[in-house]
């Protein structure tokens, strides 16, 4: 859809930045039908406000520059997640590009496949790229600052949230090196480690 001129793309952002005003909110936000995501197998909720934030890197797909690279590291993503690892949808509530924009996943309040044991109580954001070494653009990090920020202001993300890395509840080098040290600054950061066996339980 987003490769037919980019025009859906454009129009679903303005459609979402209209909408967001409303609330006193601006995010360059991307919804699913924009990046041409395939349907969820099945859509599990569960009752907010969420208490948790859990930042992720992509590692792969790479860095995306652009709306349409943006898209297909959506596309690669939800692909990985749904045919190779057989999960309901892209694991991931939204991912954010180095186009700085915000693109819907799963979205706020349904259950992920992003971290074991807190699916079910935080919203996971990937940072779209290897952040092992080399800290994203400000744009993302803006973006992902934003997207926290109007879930607090809404009473979606609780306004005592804690937020931690994909590495504080398993064993993985998830959200990478730079940017794990980076989250560390934002408010609500929180050094709670609670790592298990990811083998022995359920995704």
């Amino acid at each position: 859809m987003y490769l037919q001129g980019g025009i859906l793309v454009v129009v679903a952002v303005v459609q979402i930045l209209l909408h967001i005003n409303g609330t006193s909110a601006c995010l360059p936000y991307i919804p699913r039908e924009a990046w041409d995501a395939k349907p969820p197998k099945s859509v599990e909720k569960f009752a907010g406000p969420i208490p948790y934030v859990i930042i992720h890197h992509s590692y792969q797909p790479g860095a995306c520059l652009t709306g349409s690279e943006c898209c297909e590291a959506m596309l690669s993503m939800q692909k990985f997640h749904q045919q190779d690892r057989g999960w309901n949808d892209i694991g991931y509530s939204f991912a954010v590009g180095g186009d700085g924009r915000i693109y819907e996943g799963r979205g706020f309040n349904v259950v992920g496949a992003h971290a074991p044991r807190y699916n079910d109580k935080s919203v996971g954001i990937c940072m779209i790229g290897d952040w092992t070494v080399n800290l994203p653009p400000e744009n993302m990090i803006a973006a992902a600052q934003s997207l926290i920020e109007y879930g607090v202001r809404n009473n979606i993300i609780a306004s005592n949230y804690t937020l931690i890395g994909h590495r504080q509840v398993r064993p993985t080098e998830c959200p990478g090196e730079r940017l794990f040290k980076e989250i560390q600054s934002w408010p609500h950061y929180s050094p709670m480690l609670d790592v298990v066996d990811p083998n022995s339980i359920r995704t």
